[in-house]
């Protein structure tokens, strides 16, 4: 059996709670900066690219860095016989000892 690691982009962020904040702060901005258009003028556009940059991309690009994010270390994907499958990942090194 042979494990192999994703071949695409890692949109992931190394906890949750991080993941959550670049996307309050990415879409915060991308809200901000439309919002504000009548009272701040074009002024409020420079919130663009502070959206793009934490969102890094897209809301799309955030939406599958979450999916990463919550299923790192619990799905395995194994490939053999010219094929691959996800499993999830053991966690026998995690489990407490009963008492």
């Amino acid at each position: 059996m042979t494990t192999t690691e994703a071949d695409g982009p890692d949109f992931s962020s190394s906890s949750l709670p991080r993941h959550l904040v670049r996307g309050l702060i990415g879409f915060g901005s991308l809200i901000g900066s439309v919002a504000f258009l009548p009272t701040a003028g074009p002024v409020s556009l420079l919130l663009l690219p502070v959206g793009v940059l934490a969102l890094r991309g897209c809301p799309m690009c955030w939406t599958l860095g979450l999916m990463q994010t919550v299923s790192r270390g619990r799905l395995r994907r194994t490939c053999e016989d010219g094929g691959c499958r996800l499993t999830v990942a053991d966690r026998d090194h995690e489990e407490r000892p009963a008492a």
